[in-house]
Parts: structure tokens; sequence; C-alpha cells
């Protein structure tokens, strides 16, 4: 565990940060439309998801958040433990550390509000990215590296002398 902590410590920074620009939207659109266009590609837009990832699920009777709140615990849970036994794999660990401080930004939301909070808009030549938020880059950032040390721990392994 001695070696796992600064995982732990850039997932509680995840959570932070993730925490910290909602706080700011929420406070920023208290009292405004919610929606701000910044440029021609971008806006800072306000959306409350109920649902799963792109939504899915959003227009469910409730039945969603308790699942959605369930199944953070188990993969925050499935994480943590991947950490802790592997903490010297670091791009394994840093992809882990970030689907890890995802989830758990995304788990007090609904804990606290029963939906997340979304409000980075991207849209381009007709184009348009569901709203989202630094949990949601996270966790598909860390996603993308977990795929790519699937390939450099894979070669690593076929270049072993056997």
């Amino acid at each position: 565990m001695s070696k796992a902590w600064r995982w732990f410590a850039l997932s509680a920074l995840i959570v932070a940060a993730d925490q910290l620009t909602k706080w700011l939207v929420l406070g920023y659109f208290q009292n405004r439309y919610p929606r701000e266009e910044l440029t021609g590609f971008f806006n800072l837009v306000l959306v409350f998801n109920k649902g799963a990832a792109f939504s899915l699920f959003a227009q469910a009777p409730g039945w969603q958040t308790p699942l959605l709140v369930a199944f953070a615990l188990a993969a925050a849970a499935i994480v943590s433990v991947l950490i802790v036994r592997n903490p010297a794999r670091g791009l394994l660990c840093l992809g882990l550390a970030l689907i890890l401080g995802g989830a758990v930004g995304k788990l007090i939301d609904r804990l606290r509000f029963g939906h997340v909070v979304d409000f980075l808009d991207f849209h381009a030549l007709g184009w348009h990215w569901p709203a989202f938020n630094v949990a949601d880059s996270a966790i598909s950032v860390g996603a993308v590296l977990l795929i790519l040390e699937g390939f450099v721990h894979h070669e690593k392994r076929a270049g072993a002398p056997s």
C-alpha cells in the first residue's frame, strides 16, 4: 500500500478539480441563462444528467440513480484493489487513478444532487458532442491509457524469453 498512495492522491486531485469546477459553474449560472457561448465551437452550459454516459437512461423514472451509485461503488472498489496490487505499473495505475477520480466525482454528484452536473459543450461543423465535465474527461483519458497499457504490456510479454 505504501507505493500506491500516489495513485490515490492523484485520484483525490481529480475529485477535487471535478467538484471545484462544478461548484464554480453552479455559482456562475445561479441567476443566469444556463448557456454561455465562449467561442464558435465551445459553450459553457449547465446540464443535469440523471443518466449514464451520453444521457443513457436519463428519462427512466428514477431507478437509474441507485443502480449507477452501486455501479460506481463497485468500480471504485475494483479499481482500488488493482492499484494496490500493481503500484509499480505506472501506465496502468495512471489510467486506473484517473478512472477512480472520475467515478468518485460522479458518485458525489449522484449522492448530493441525484444527477451529474455537466457543463463543457463542444460543437463544430454541424456535430455536437454531449455536454460533459472533468470527471468524464478523466474517465475517458484513463480508459485510453488502459488500452495503451494493454498494448505495451502485451508487447513486453511477447518479447520476453520463454
